[in-house]
């Protein structure tokens, strides 16, 4: 079971109970906010009761910052005085946070042994009135609006999550069925930042060789001239993406290969058709193509290509589709389908295979075109993202075709740190002007096990590929420690 993250988090517990080592275990130290360590820092020590009132002075003023600018909070107190957790309730509700109270189901034998053992054991008397307190609060919990958690004394019950299981969010069943084409299903690495000085080769060969380490189902490129704004500098380094998986080709053994997503207005798409079969060639089958309408009119601007009306590009995209497949099918025979005709077919190499064909964009147009036409359909992983992904498989079967036979994925881009604080030092790393909260959120910042059951929730509701572009991706070492999200798709 996972916690919402980031939430407030308020532990409930009497003295001994292990509130602060199961806190110590999951959270950062900055996260947990607790009375005792306050009382060391305004008194003499964590036991030092003539201090309490200029202790829970400070940890209301840190408790206040830290919802206020939307972060995980876990209040380490008994949690046994209404009047404050029910003013931590609302503050975290005014910002939107989810509020959980974990209530420690430890015996009160326990407790009083591990009491017994302090240097400054609590009073017996307090701590009989302390478990008896604690048990009549925690039958107040639900009736507050807490999500209440029952934490057993070994405490392995509980971590921390890397924001709402979308498994919880949309009913959904994980497909058993294999699709049709050739598979894409796992984990994709996206490259989309590249090295400005040194052998971009050799890097690139480092990269793949460890995604293939890590288990990953493959890589792939983005298409654009320029450099996006999203992703960094417009004088950045950007590769031409099929000259580049063509150097790729032959240091991979076992990585899928491809675009996402080759842009109809760059290319005519007897010119992409053939790059991906020559690729599918090389690699005995591992090509893919992503493609799409194309949306960033500088970059057509600067390299003299005409950028038509959205109407005009998603028109290109229909007739880019059926060209390239009119054109890796068997044969030389003349072609006349209904938006292309080609008096021949001779396209050799042939690709190795099927070349699936996975079409980029969320618009109603594009979800349409891809149900009827691609072999699958990329949209983000976020909420609306997947309301798009709900859509176009719908859309598949009134196309009338079978949505298992189809490729469901989705362009991730998560924060993956070591542990809790390598997270957080990213976060504060890479967060440039956005709140840390909010930029943890968008990017699902988290452990690699995390994000591994988060994508897993994701093939729950259908998905069948994640294409995954790290934020910060720097080296290979970064790669290989995406090693557990390979595991996510089964």
């Amino acid at each position: 079971m996972s916690l919402p993250d980031p939430a407030l988090v308020v532990l409930v517990g009497a003295s001994g109970s292990g509130k602060s080592t199961w806190a110590a275990s999951r959270y950062r130290v900055a996260e947990v906010v607790s009375s005792d360590a306050l009382r060391a820092v305004v008194g003499s020590g964590e036991h030092d009761l003539d201090a309490s009132t200029d202790a829970f002075a400070l940890l209301e003023q840190v408790v206040a910052a830290r919802l206020g600018r939307r972060l995980t909070t876990v209040i380490d107190t008994l949690g046994t005085d209404a009047t404050r957790r029910r003013a931590w309730r609302d503050a975290a509700r005014a910002v939107g946070l989810p509020t959980v109270a974990v209530a420690l189901d430890t015996p009160a034998g326990v407790c009083r042994s591990r009491n017994a053992a302090r240097d400054r054991p609590v009073p017996a008397r307090v701590l009989t009135s302390q478990l008896a307190s604690v048990a009549a609060t925690v039958d107040l919990l639900e009736a507050e609006g807490w999500q209440v958690v029952r934490v057993a004394p070994d405490h392995e019950l509980i971590e921390p999550g890397g924001g709402v299981d979308a498994a919880a969010a949309t009913p959904g069943q994980r497909s058993t069925s294999p699709v049709e084409s050739t598979s894409l299903r796992g984990v994709v690495l996206q490259l989309s930042r590249f090295p400005a000085e040194g052998d971009l080769l050799a890097w690139l060969r480092e990269m793949a060789a460890a995604a293939e380490e890590a288990g990953l189902a493959g890589l792939a490129l983005m298409d654009h001239l320029i450099q996006i704004p999203q992703v960094g500098r417009a004088w950045d380094p950007i590769p031409e993406p099929w000259v580049t998986l063509g150097a790729l080709a032959a240091s991979t053994t076992r990585l899928q290969l491809g675009t996402l997503v080759t842009p109809v207005t760059f290319r005519a798409p007897g010119v992409t058709a053939k790059a991906a079969a020559t690729l599918s060639a090389l690699t005995g089958g591992r090509a893919f193509v992503g493609v799409g309408a194309g949306w960033w009119e500088r970059e057509h601007a600067a390299y003299g290509l005409g950028f038509p009306s959205a109407r005009a590009r998603l028109d290109a995209l229909e007739v880019g589709i059926e060209t390239m497949k009119a054109l890796w099918a068997p044969g030389t025979k003349p072609y006349a389908g209904q938006r292309v005709s080609l008096p021949e077919t001779t396209s050799y190499p042939r690709p190795v295979g099927e070349i699936p064909v996975i079409v980029g964009g969320g618009g109603d147009r594009t979800l349409r075109i891809a149900a009827r036409l691609g072999d699958g359909c990329n949209v983000p992983s976020d909420e609306v993202g997947l309301a798009k992904m709900v859509r176009y498989l719908a859309l598949v079967g009134q196309a009338g075709r079978d949505p298992r036979s189809v490729h469901a994925t989705v362009l991730d881009l998560p924060l993956v740190g070591r542990d809790r604080d390598d997270v957080w030092a990213r976060v504060e790393r890479h967060r440039g002007r956005a709140a840390a909260a909010t930029f943890a959120a968008r990017h699902h910042a988290g452990t690699a096990t995390e994000h591994a059951t988060r994508l897993a929730g994701l093939a729950d509701l259908g998905v069948t590929t994640a294409f995954v572009a790290p934020v910060g991706l720097d080296g290979p070492d970064d790669v290989r420690a995406l090693a557990p999200l390979a595991t996510a798709f089964g």
